[in-house]
């Protein structure tokens, strides 16, 4: 299936931050093609406290996945 549509899930941990990427199969499910983690950084107790830092942790984790 050409140009499957890509599907990213994000979760922003107070530890940790953890990205999966997929694409749709024809079938209706999902293939992995990237999994990735970082530390979390900019959050405490679940509150964002430095926006900055935790946009570089997304992005670190985003980069992980990216080179699965």
């Amino acid at each position: 299936m050409p140009d499957q549509p890509v599907l990213v899930a994000i979760d922003i941990g107070t530890t940790k931050v953890c990205v999966l990427i997929g694409e749709l199969t024809a079938r209706g499910g999902v293939d992995v093609i990237g999994i990735g983690q970082a530390p979390s950084d900019g959050l405490r107790k679940g509150v964002v406290i430095d926006i900055d830092r935790t946009v570089q942790s997304v992005a670190n984790a985003v980069e992980a996945a990216e080179r699965l």
